[in-house]
């Protein structure tokens, strides 16, 4: 199953669910004060329960140690990717796969927090040497966002 693939592949790279729940929790308790984090859990276990986000995950992360691993066949490109230039932004377009999924809330949280980076998202931002967590940061803060939007939907008024 995609599902506890996507889990390890995550947990390979340094990030655990519990990573994203803190996330998500930032992003969220501003809106409500009493959720708890089992139920933040239980909404990122959904989001990575769908297969467009699945895909997401696992491209992200190829996309990442491929770069590290120098296998692309430009290395200025590689270059761009190494060090998540600015102005590349492709790496924010796949996270936006997964925020589309779960509306405009997602999208808004997703600028916002890839914007603040907290967290795991600022620890995988972190330059050092040999390591391309380009897609990943922004992958992580997508998944974030999206389980944020899925509480502010299932909220009462």
């Amino acid at each position: 199953m995609l599902f506890n693939e996507c889990c390890e592949a995550l947990s390979k790279r340094g990030v655990e669910i519990d990573d994203i729940v803190e996330c998500a929790e930032f992003l969220h308790r501003p809106y409500d004060q009493i959720i708890a984090k089992e139920q933040i859990r239980a909404n990122i276990v959904e989001i990575l329960k769908k297969r467009e986000v699945q895909n997401a995950v696992l491209t992200a992360i190829e996309l990442d140690m491929l770069c590290e691993e120098g296998r692309f066949h430009n290395q200025k490109f590689a270059d761009i990717v190494m060090r998540d230039d600015g102005l590349y932004g492709v790496d924010e377009v796949l996270a936006y796969g997964i925020c589309n999924i779960y509306g405009s809330i997602a999208l808004t949280n997703f600028g916002y927090i890839d914007k603040i980076k907290p967290g795991i998202i600022k620890e995988l931002n972190r330059e050092r040497p040999g390591v391309c967590n380009t897609f990943l940061d922004d992958i992580v803060g997508a998944i974030a966002a999206s389980a944020a939007s899925r509480m502010a939907h299932g909220k009462e008024d």
